[in-house]
């Protein structure tokens, strides 16, 4: 595969992923929170399961009780991800929550300096400060217009730190991304629909309703665009991988537009792209300098 076909395969899931914001948002005019997540990660297990398969057959570390409390823990913190993510789209916009979720890119090295003791590099400080501001101007300048919704969505972006965190190191060391996937999907489908059952009123007329949203999100989401980014990122470079997935922001932001018919005012546009620049900076200024000190 070229590099050019894998970073088109990147921008697919990238485009994939845009569209499930507008997915979870419609989807919440039929069914509760708890109940979408729930359905969204059982298909989403079902879905990846064929090839959690093919992965065993390869395997060459034994999975260990060790292994799995990490994969449980990895799933625990989908869990709080998917769920504020989820409920802060009941009083935000898809754009929105699309950018502010982005945010988790400078948010991991911000844990792994707190938690991991690594010092971070020089751009993660100028990143935040430009996230902040984003989020500001995102507000139109005014705090107060923050909704409750913006505020989850930031605890989202934490929560999805987290979980890319513990799963960049368990995955280091079983080689098993499939299998953690599988799990923490099982994981954070447990998780909701006991709280659904607990907190949220059911019927199949609402399962019906909102069926082709929990279809797209759980296959294509989770499933598709995840097959899809494991095979991308292993033809292309870490800095142009970054680039086409937070592209992912670009599309919830377009699509929330063009489907939802969503807007905001001039600053809350340039408050998104200062986000976006931050995310970029992250991901890609660290990777550029790798390549200037390695020899010729």
């Amino acid at each position: 595969m070229t590099r050019l076909q894998a970073n088109l395969l990147l921008l697919l899931a990238a485009a994939i992923w845009g569209g499930g914001f507008v997915a979870q948002s419609t989807a919440m005019k039929a069914i509760g929170p708890f109940w979408f997540i729930g359905l969204r990660f059982a298909v989403a297990t079902v879905a990846i399961l064929p090839f959690v398969l093919l992965e065993a057959r390869k395997a060459k570390i034994k999975t260990t009780s060790r292994h799995m409390g990490l994969y449980i823990l990895i799933g625990l913190a989908l869990f709080g991800g998917a769920s504020t993510q989820q409920i802060g789209l009941q009083t935000t916009t898809v754009t929105n929550s699309s950018f502010i979720t982005g945010l988790y890119v400078v948010f991991v090295p911000l844990i792994a300096v707190a938690f991991l003791r690594r010092p971070p590099h020089w751009i993660i400080w100028p990143a935040a400060a430009m996230a902040v501001t984003g989020i500001y101007m995102l507000s139109g300048g005014h705090l107060s217009a923050l909704t409750r919704g913006d505020g989850l969505t930031v605890v989202c972006a934490a929560f999805w730190a987290i979980q890319i965190t513990l799963a960049g190191t368990t995955v280091s060391q079983t080689g098993r991304p499939l299998a953690l996937s599988v799990m923490q999907f099982a994981v954070t489908a447990i998780c909701a629909l006991v709280v659904a059952v607990m907190v949220e009123p059911i019927s199949m007329e609402a399962i019906t309703a909102a069926a082709p949203e929990i279809l797209y999100v759980g296959i294509f989401s989770s499933g598709v665009a995840f097959v899809l980014q494991v095979i991308g990122q292993r033809y292309t470079t870490p800095s142009q991988a970054a680039i086409f997935l937070s592209s992912e922001a670009l599309f919830g932001s377009a699509l929330g537009a063009l489907l939802l018919g969503e807007t905001m005012p001039p600053l809350g546009y340039a408050g998104c792209a200062l986000m976006f620049t931050a995310m970029l900076a992250v991901e890609v200024v660290p990777e550029l300098g790798k390549g200037r000190s390695e020899p010729a």
